[in-house]
């Protein structure tokens, strides 16, 4: 294996070169509009056919060409257009996804060559050296195909008025009580399982590891009372490190509803810190703005409903079952 040019790769495009502004952004559209982000695979929205601009297919590769996220590399699911400094990848021969995704990494990989505003890779993206070859690993990979991930579970169009939302404490609808504490050392005495360990990490949904034994029911929220009080859902039962509370129902509680409120608990994660601790008093005396019903009780429905209906929520209903 040798290292070649990416431009005799793939053809490198300057992409559609459009304004965000310019575009109509609509809900749940055809076209993708693809930005320098480097999340949700650079896709800040969908949007109407721009004037007589045919938008690229689906299937092929955009690179940020600068700002803060350099480099960032897709593969692209659906149709789409580009923002300015965002290049598009067609590929000169025949690629699967998985061939395709081994390409976004190592181009990925280049970012450190690279800085926002200073040395940009508008230029010089062409020339990045990359592997003329796909390592067997690649091949031996089975990649899902990616076409359709992005459709909600549900067709409907919900929107959210959160001047209607009303105040709550969190105590209102959870007990608020710690979690049993198992050391890992003990977790790794007794061997790899099937049931997660949560720990007060705030990525990887808090889980270090999976093991042979449960010590807690899942099901419920936890949040992270000794670092930046991350607040995530256990489906499954598990056990803990230390400083994990447990947030259990007071109400029927499902992945969609539990989805809902993490994403409103951790906006409270700016007032604490390791100094200041989420502690089971202040997570009992934390107030969060939900939607409501009729009587002015939180709306568990609508909450369900609304994360059925955004983008990618059926892939929640398959990792779930």
């Amino acid at each position: 294996m040798k290292l070649v040019e990416l431009n005799t790769i793939f053809d490198v495009g300057h992409g559609s070169k459009l304004d965000a502004n310019k575009m109509k952004f609509i809900d749940n559209g055809e076209i993708n509009f693809i930005s320098r982000d480097s999340k949700n695979n650079g896709c800040v929205g969908t949007v109407e056919k721009y004037n007589n601009t045919t938008p690229y297919s689906s299937g092929l590769i955009t690179v940020s060409l600068g700002g803060s996220f350099l480099l960032s590399s897709f593969l692209q699911p659906k149709k789409f257009y580009t923002a300015q400094n965002v290049a598009v990848l067609v590929p000169k021969r025949k690629m699967n996804d998985a061939e395709k995704l081994f390409y976004c990494k190592c181009i990925s990989m280049n970012r450190f060559k690279y800085s926002a505003f200073g040395r940009e890779a508008n230029k010089t993206l062409k020339f990045l050296k990359v592997p003329d070859e796909i390592p067997d690993w690649v091949h031996d990979t089975k990649i899902k195909n990616i076409s359709g991930m992005d459709e909600s579970y549900s067709n409907k169009r919900i929107t959210l008025d959160i001047q209607k939302f009303k105040d709550f404490k969190i105590d209102t609808f959870f007990d608020v009580i710690g979690s049993k504490t198992t050391p890992k050392r003990i977790l790794q005495k007794i061997g790899e399982g099937q049931y997660p360990y949560v720990t007060t990490q705030s990525k990887n949904n808090g889980v270090e590891g999976f093991y042979n034994i449960f010590t807690d029911e899942g099901n419920i929220l936890v949040i992270d009372s000794a670092v930046k009080g991350y607040c995530s859902y256990q489906e499954c039962n598990f056990t803990a490190s230390d400083h994990v509370e447990k947030l259990i129902p007071k109400f029927k509680l499902n992945i969609f509803r539990a989805l809902f409120l993490t994403t409103v608990i951790n906006l409270e994660q700016f007032r604490y810190s390791y100094g200041r601790k989420f502690n089971q008093d202040r997570i009992k005396n934390t107030i969060i703005k939900l939607p409501v019903d009729d009587q002015g009780e939180p709306n568990w429905e609508f909450m369900e409903e609304y994360i059925k209906s955004i983008k990618f929520s059926k892939e929640i209903v398959k990792l779930s079952t």
